[in-house]
């Protein structure tokens, strides 16, 4: 196991996307274990999604003093810029992107301004900051593995194949990192992230969503005729991924040829254990009748349509994990039950339901 490289008490840390699902749980999560840490939040609240709900983690985050927010695009190099000038931070996390599959099939603009020129100009400025940028950790995703036929997905696999822009956009991700990496010898870890769900997550992600509808007696579409598996991974056990990533960059070294060996790592996150959508969908409707969201005698099957896969959908996410364990001594492993009920119980409060 690898033993923490960087203590972040004491630091200061720049999130991106801060007011997003990850972000401002990841705040949280790092305000409360190190009381010392400065954490500066950017995020352009864009209305992809109810602003409220964006709006509402910020003011969690409102009563710590060594919290600063900026509202700015990262596509705004000149914002990117002034922001590690004023801060001056020791890490960055990425989470700012312009998420969903779907989407990018009909907003592509959105995904190259946030995804690619967004990233750039986080990178310039880490090359400019260096040394005093000890680590950059991004959010990647299970995207990328695309049409890879075998599972679990290994970070070992090739991922040439992806069939969204919105994947495309993270393995350029990947790609820019490790050319700064070896450029400009740049600590970065990249983080492949699966199916994030829980407490105050993002609208548009199919949890969510269903639950949405069922409350308006809509009908939820089903994909693939309910054969689609994903590994879902619970919020808490992404944040803790991530807390542990941030304490160990990887080590600068030196090659044979005398230049730098690109210190460089991309992990998978994941529950490590995919589940069918149907049984997904199944213990969310028991969940929402016990949080009474839904009313005992609800009629799911009135309300339920299997229908074909979507464009840029894949059957199945299965993360392989065993890097991650080996290295940090942590793997995902919340139920989804469980984290499914806490989803519940926070819908049901959030919305006042009962």
């Amino acid at each position: 196991m690898l033993s923490p490289n960087i203590s972040l008490e004491n630091k200061t840390v720049l999130i991106t996307g801060a007011a997003g699902f990850i972000g401002s749980y990841l705040a949280l999560e790092l305000l409360g274990r190190f009381p010392a840490i400065k954490i500066v939040g950017v995020d352009s609240i864009t209305d992809y999604y109810d602003v409220t709900l964006k709006e509402e983690r910020l003011r969690k985050l409102d009563g710590f003093r060594n919290f600063t927010f900026v509202r700015g695009n990262i596509a705004d190099k000149k914002l990117v810029s002034g922001i590690f000038l004023e801060h001056r931070p020791n890490v960055v996390v990425n989470l700012a992107a312009q998420a969903g599959v779907r989407y990018s099939i009909t907003n592509p603009d959105a995904y190259v301004e946030s995804n690619l020129v967004g990233f750039y100009n986080i990178l310039e400025a880490c090359r400019h900051a260096a040394p005093e940028v000890e680590h950059l950790v991004y959010a990647s995703s299970s995207s990328v593995y695309g049409s890879n036929g075998k599972v679990p997905y290994s970070t070992d696999d090739k991922v040439d194949n992806p069939v969204s822009l919105y994947a495309a956009t993270k393995k350029s991700n990947e790609l820019m990192a490790h050319a700064y990496s070896k450029l400009y010898n740049i600590p970065s870890t990249g983080l492949r992230f699966f199916t994030v769900y829980g407490p105050a997550g993002r609208p548009d992600m199919a949890y969510f969503g269903f639950t949405d509808k069922l409350r308006e007696g809509k009908t939820i579409r089903i994909f693939n005729y309910g054969n689609c598996r994903r590994d879902f991974t619970y919020i808490s056990d992404i944040v803790e991924g991530v807390v542990r990533v941030m304490q160990h960059a990887p080590e600068r070294r030196t090659g044979e040829d005398g230049l730098p060996v690109p210190p460089y790592k991309v992990y998978n996150i994941g529950n490590n254990h995919p589940e069918s959508l149907l049984d997904f969908v199944t213990i969310l409707q028991e969940e929402l009748v016990r949080a009474k969201v839904l009313p005992a005698d609800y009629d799911f099957e009135a309300h339920k349509e299997l229908v074909p896969m979507q464009p840029g959908d894949v059957p199945v996410t299965y993360a392989d994990t065993a890097p991650l364990e080996n290295d940090f001594g942590f793997k995902p492993a919340t139920p989804l039950r469980e984290g499914l009920r806490a989803f519940a119980e926070w819908y049901a409060a959030y919305y006042k339901c009962c």
